[in-house]
């Protein structure tokens, strides 16, 4: 039982905290070398990587073909239905050994595990999500150690649940019948993430494996557990904070507690405590004048401190810990108006307009994710102007180092708990095990200031429906007493053991049970129509909503919506060969989860655009362009209603294999066309043309929360560059919101143009700098008239620097560049050209190349 202790004051103040410890106060020896794995009952065995998984190690020894090749997922479905034995061995040495406590630590076991040491029972795991420690003194020896992990099959582990429970629970994404098991969804009984076992934009690898790293500890005395930054009260003047120390103590008596903070070398308190037998968690109040906040992306620096605390007796150092954190006050706004209640965050009393995407695992077999992998994520989130990202309920609590980059990169996170689209049991044991897995990943996650929002579930209330018509039609498949049994389950989860474990860990942080929600209440489901809380909008994709209707559906804050494409044709490669390039070839077929996919894109091209080609490159390329033109629309729809919207969340960033999805970039991190379009569309400042029946209206939209000074102004242009009409203005531009500058109708707009014949360009500029600029159609391109153009290419060094510059005689749209046998990074892509206007592009990551090693693709070229 944990005593909370106030400590004592000490000694305050601002006193050098160069003293070096005068001992080592905890061996900590990693046990991720020398592993072996074993198939219980078959033949298939070898050297095993940790952290890893079966299916990584069988194809890292060559018994199986890459599992994202072709087919090749259909043949490894056997994999999961096996169990798995690994070993291996580590030494202890007499020292280690004489600690007053042994353990070890398991931080991530993927599922259902039974965890011996030297042939003794030492756990019996069950949860992927969930940390692991046991205590190992009484069964380690000097010497060799034998350290075996039985991994049990989590398909046959579920298939015993499923047949055990009174009934099924919905679960639409589960692709059981991939997985071989028919109608039977196992999924919604393991703890375990929930797209292993398959999803619209992933396949189906229900993986085992020692997915994070083992490590060993050992120490005399006292262990300081966590150390935890309460940021109770922030201001520009004074950051009253808290630090909650949590000590397991092997000994009892009276400590000196001291807090540094090691950005600047400082003490910042001194404090005595009476330590208990057990566990403690000591509350020690401090603060820092005129601190230096953390910002998100846009706003300012995210600036990080360094916090360290210590544990001693006299001048013995017992045990320490440090944590980084930021110091900020981050604020779920929910305020009631006289058009509904706002959702909004706000950081440092500033109100931000979340600009950003949903974030899925980086890959179906976790542990191959790299640090590079992460590093690239979140830069390319930084590059496209983010604020936020989203980290989706049906994937994992991501690794330590991916929150630390979003730290450091100023993205907020919206991080949900790990469950999404099913319903759950309600079952003790499960309740039990979901508590403590929350409790590991909150105290796990807190110390980090990019966390915004904890939300306790994706999709699951509006799906459910509990209150009234509704839903995607679940409740109606069950009894009226089995809709209440399940509707329990619902509300212990979402409305009692999650929100009080983040009172208990983690109460600066808002929750909210479920995304979409209109309100807090179970009751209030979001629609389309809502006024509160935030919107998943699918009616453009799922609904077949015209583009247009982005702007028709208004929402608080919209969490989800997107629509798709294929990667680019290196990408397919890949995975595919000649004989499957073709959209409704076997292959590709496998490679597109959602089973409307391929022919929703087609019939969306067909609506957009004049041509949907044949040639299986030029449908890749238009299925990007098709993209980019949804998320411009959408996009520049959602911040034209700022500050009655105040967030836009696109669906997704991030693939985990390489796939047809509503990604931006695709499985190996190449930007598709959307991203442009993203990085475009969330540029600090936007001006934007909303086409309406009679006109259009002119918007500009500020990100900036001091008013600036700018210049406006609006050409119409014929295809060819002649001007039609323009506009100019000197506007002082508001912060933090989007105003209209001027409607404009179509008779003065075109002065007799015709409206397939002309674009418009708008640019804001200040002091000759432009802050943004936007080219717009009042028609569909499928309307316009487009006319031959001919552009020129040219390669240009400025010192270690390459550019490709280029000119067209005529309006160019959706211009793709890519190397003829090089691959290399540009600065820009996708983009329209005025006529008669020079475009430079950087080149980066390139060798020698000339400009006849550069291919161009563009609208008027598809056929």
């Amino acid at each position: 039982m944990k005593k909370l202790i106030v400590a004592s004051l000490c000694a305050l103040g601002i006193l050098n905290a160069c003293q070096q410890p005068q001992s080592e106060t905890m061996v900590v020896k990693q046990i991720n070398k020398g592993w072996t794995y074993q198939q219980v009952n078959g033949k298939y065995s070898g050297k095993a990587t940790v952290p890893g998984t079966i299916h990584t190690d069988l194809l890292n020894n060559g018994q199986i073909e890459d599992p994202f090749y072709r087919t090749n997922e259909k043949k490894l479905q056997w994999i999961d239905k096996e169990d798995w034995v690994y070993q291996t061995m580590f030494h202890l040495d007499d020292e280690t050994l004489s600690r007053d406590r042994i353990v070890l630590h398991f931080y991530g076991l993927d599922t259902y595990a039974d965890v011996y040491l030297n042939d003794s029972l030492l756990l019996k795991a069950f949860n992927m999500h969930r940390q692991w420690e046991v205590d190992i003194k009484k069964f380690a020896k000097v010497g060799e150690n034998n350290l075996k992990v039985y991994l049990h099959s989590p398909v046959k582990k579920g298939l015993e649940l499923y047949e055990e429970a009174d009934y099924s629970y919905p679960a639409p994404n589960d692709q059981s019948e991939n997985g071989e098991l028919g109608d039977k969804k196992i999924s919604v009984f393991t703890r375990k993430a929930g797209y292993h076992y398959g999803w619209d934009w992933g396949p189906r690898f229900v993986t085992s494996g020692i997915w994070r790293p083992i490590e060993l500890q050992a120490w005399n005395d006292a262990r300081v557990r966590s150390l935890y930054i309460k940021q109770p009260s922030i201001t520009a003047q004074k950051a009253k904070l808290q630090a909650l120390v949590d000590i397991d103590a092997e000994m009892k008596g009276e400590v000196q507690i001291e807090l540094y903070n090691n950005s600047d070398q400082t003490m910042l308190v001194s404090r005595e405590a009476e330590l208990q037998l057990g566990s403690n968690e000591i509350m020690i109040p401090f603060e820092i004048k005129n601190p230096k906040l953390w910002w998100s992306n846009g706003l300012g620096d995210a600036h990080m401190y360094d916090f360290e605390v210590r544990i001693k007796k006299g001048s013995t150092l017992l045990a320490g810990k440090k944590v980084s954190t930021g110091i900020r006050s981050v604020k779920l706004i929910r305020e009631k108006d006289e058009k509904g209640e706002s959702f909004l965050f706000e950081l440092n009393g500033l109100r931000v307009f979340a600009k950003g995407a949903n974030y899925i695992p980086n890959d179906n077999f976790l542990p191959r994710v790299s640090k590079e992998d992460y590093q690239k994520v979140v830069a390319d989130a930084v590059d496209a102007n983010m604020n936020m990202l989203r980290v989706w309920g049906g994937g994992v609590y991501e690794d330590d180092y991916f929150y630390d980059l979003c730290d450091k990169n100023g993205i907020l996170i919206w991080q949900d708990f790990m469950f999404a689209c099913s319903m759950y049991p309600g079952d003790q044991e499960f309740l039990d095990n979901v508590k403590q897995e929350a409790i590991d990943n909150v105290t796990r996650l807190r110390n980090h200031p990019s966390i915004a929002l904890w939300c306790g579930n994706n999709e699951i209330n509006t799906a459910w429906h509990y209150y009234g018509k509704g839903g995607w039609g679940w409740k109606q498949k069950y009894t009226k007493e089995q809709q209440e049994e399940m509707q329990e389950a619902y509300f212990d989860v979402f409305h009692k053991i999650l929100p009080n474990v983040i009172a208990d860990k983690n109460s600066d942080i808002a929750y909210w049970p479920s995304s979409p929600q209109a309100g807090y209440e179970p009751k209030e489901h979001a629609g389309y129509k809502s006024t509160s809380g935030d919107m998943h909008y699918w009616g453009v994709w799922h609904g077949l909503h015209p583009f247009e209707d982005f702007k028709k559906y208004k929402s608080r804050f919209i969490s989800e919506y997107g629509f798709q494409s294929f990667p680019d044709f290196e990408t397919v490669q890949t995975y595919a060969i000649p004989e499957d390039y073709d959209i409704e070839s076997e292959v590709m077929a496998a490679h597109q989860r959602s089973g409307i996919g391929n022919l929703r894109i087609k019939e969306y091209m067909g609506w957009e655009y004049k041509v949907v080609p044949d040639d299986f490159e030029q449908f890749l390329y238009m299925s990007h362009v098709l993209q980019a033109r949804a998320a411009k629309m959408a996009i520049e729809a959602h911040r034209r209603e700022m500050p009655y919207c105040m967030g836009t969340l696109f669906w997704q960033i991030n693939d985990c294999w390489p796939v047809a999805s509503w990604s931006s970039t695709d499985y190996y991190h190449k930007w598709k066309a959307m991203h442009y379009a993203v990085k475009r569309g969330y540029e600090p400042v936007l001006v934007s043309a909303d086409v309406q029946k009679e006109g259009v209206d002119l918007y500009l939209v500020s990100d900036f929360h001091q008013p600036q000074k700018v210049n406006l102004s609006l050409t119409v242009m014929k295809l060819d560059g002649e001007v039609v009409s323009s506009f100019n203005k000197e506007v002082e531009m508001a912060p933090n919101t989007s105003f209209l500058i001027k409607s404009f109708g179509y008779e003065a707009l075109l002065k007799g143009a015709k409206k397939e014949d002309v674009v418009l360009y708008m640019v804001v500029k200040q002091d000759e700098k432009v802050l943004a600029d936007n080219i717009s159609s009042i028609v569909k391109p499928k309307f316009m008239q487009l006319a031959e153009a001919t552009i020129k290419k040219e390669i240009r060094k400025e010192g270690d620097r390459t550019y490709l510059d280029l000119t067209a005689d005529k309006m160019v749209f959706s211009l793709y560049i890519k190397g003829k046998g090089q691959q290399f990074e540009l600065s820009d892509n996708y983009f329209n050209m005025l006529p008669g206007v020079k475009y430079s592009v950087e080149m980066r990551d390139v060798d020698l190349i000339s400009s006849d090693d550069i291919e161009l693709m563009h609208l008027q070229l598809v056929k």
